[in-house]
Order: C-alpha cells, then structure tokens, then sequence
C-alpha cells in the first residue's frame, strides 16, 4: 500500500509541475543594463510614433527616427529626423497669395522632415519650418544650449531610456509586467531628473504642468535593456497646444552598436536667421497651430 501511495503521490507532483505554468522571473535592473552600455562609441536607434487624441478623434501626428551615441556619463550625441502627418497634398486649395501667404508657406515647409543634429549641448536644426528661416546659402541652424529634436521634439519621446536617472525615477513604484514595467510618474521629478527632458521641450511646464502624470509602460529584454516605452500624458503639459493626451510609442534597437555623430560642414551652417536674429526664442514656433 505505502508503495502503491508513492507511486500516485510522484504521478500527482509530475501532473502539477507539467499542467502549472511557470513564474515568471523578474526582468533584470534596466537602471544596471543601461549604465552597463554607456560606453563612448556606442548607443542606441530608436524609432516612434506619437498620436493625439482629442475627444473621439485619435490620429498620428509624428513620426520620428533617430540615433543616441554614449559617453560613459550618458548621451554625448544625437541625430534625429521628424516627419509630421502632414503632405502637401493636405494643402491643396489653400491661398498662397493672401493675407496668410506666410502662414501657407510655413505649412509647407512643415510637411518636410525636420532634422537636428546635437553634440554635447549644441544643436543644428535643418529641413521642415527651418527652411523658412535660414539665409538662402545656408542648410543648417546652429543653437548653442538647443533642442533635442527640434521643434518637433517637444511632441516626440519624453522619457529617454538611455538615461539612468530617467529610469531610476520611473522605477520608483513601478509595478512589474510579464514583459517589464508600468507606472505613473509626475512630470516634474521627470524634469529635475532629465537633462534631455529639461533640453526637449522648448519652455518649462507651468506649475499645473509640472504636477500632471505620466503614465507609461516599459517593455524590457533578457538582458534588462528597454526594447520598447509608450508613454501618455495630457497635451495641457506642453503649453497652449489645446485639450485632449499625447502618446508615445517609442522602440529602441542596436544596443551596444557603433556610433559616430559629427556636425554637419561649417559651410553649410548658419549662426544667424535671415532676419539677423540669433536665438531661437525670437521665432514665433507654430507649435499650437500644427497640434490643435
């Protein structure tokens, strides 16, 4: 009897080990994965989507692709290309000789890629709106202390993974996924951690602005590297750009792989706009007419 006993309890323990799915690990420290690939002459692709939602309607608004290149206390450079949902075909019928010829030819601009390349903290902005505002021998803008992405970046990815301390901040009371992490993040302690937040968005959210959360979602691979965010906030945060959420879906690739980012020549390089104004503060950014 004891042995007949055995013998059902080991068919027993075998049937539940076989039928019971098992646990999945916890995902590795992204924070340590990160760190691990700051290494000059590295980095990371990255390629995205943003979409506005106002009301009932939901559209694309932004794509985007770009590179990060390391140094071993974070992001040395960047070279990122933006493309609004916008054609040219979008404008047919609009008057290009009236009161708000300007305006039009703007619009058209925009519906260029912008691109903008950074080293350290200086950025060149080239294509779409920038266009409009270079002398004619000149292709790019360089701005000392400039944006990430130009004036699309204010609606691209705010939380850059490739940074430790974005990811330790999102990871304080995060919840754990099959895949990796989610949670909520109030916008102002994104923006005391993030150099490349306080860098992307052209003005600092006002007080209400920087109370407002993000919620967001990491998906992470063996190694713990992020391989994807979507990130959600409200487009109140950016400013007068009108009501309803952002969100971003962001997927990074080619961890750990080779990049070089150089300035664009000298000679193609402006330090002025065709006005003779030398900030980009003095333009007047479309930046709510393009959004609303």
């Amino acid at each position: 009897m004891k042995r007949i006993l055995t013998g059902v309890a080991l068919a027993t323990t075998a049937a539940l080990v076989t039928a019971t799915p098992a646990l999945a690990a916890a995902p590795k420290d992204p924070v340590v994965a990160v760190k691990k690939q700051l290494v000059a002459g590295k980095g990371v692709k990255f390629s995205e989507r943003t979409t506005i939602s106002q009301g009932s309607l939901r559209q694309v608004f932004l794509r985007r692709t770009g590179t990060l290149q390391f140094k071993k206390s974070g992001i040395a450079a960047s070279d990122i290309t933006g493309k609004l949902n916008l054609n040219a075909s979008d404008l047919e019928g609009l008057d290009e000789n009236g009161d708000n010829a300007d305006e039009v030819a703007t619009l058209k601009a925009m519906t260029q890629p912008e691109r903008t390349i950074r080293i350290g903290t200086t950025s060149y902005v080239s294509g779409g709106f920038w266009t409009t505002v270079l002398p004619e021998d000149k292709t790019w803008f360089k701005a000392p202390n400039g944006p990430t992405g130009g004036m699309f970046g204010t609606f691209g990815q705010p939380l850059n993974l490739a940074e430790p301390a974005t990811l330790k901040t999102l990871l304080k009371g995060a919840k754990t996924t099959g895949s990796g992490y989610s949670g909520k993040t109030v916008i102002g302690d994104l923006w005391k951690a993030s150099p490349w937040l306080r860098a992307t968005w052209l003005d600092k959210p006002s007080a209400k602005g920087l109370k407002a959360a993000i919620s967001w979602r990491i998906t992470v691979n063996k190694a713990g590297l992020p391989t994807r965010v979507v990130a959600t906030f409200p487009a109140s945060a950016l400013g007068d750009v009108g009501g309803g959420s952002v969100s971003v879906d962001t997927s990074y690739t080619g961890w750990g792989s080779a990049v070089s980012i150089k300035a664009p020549p000298a000679e193609e390089v402006a330090t002025t706009f065709k006005d003779g104004e030398d900030d980009i503060e003095s333009l007047d950014l479309p930046l709510g007419s393009i959004a609303g």
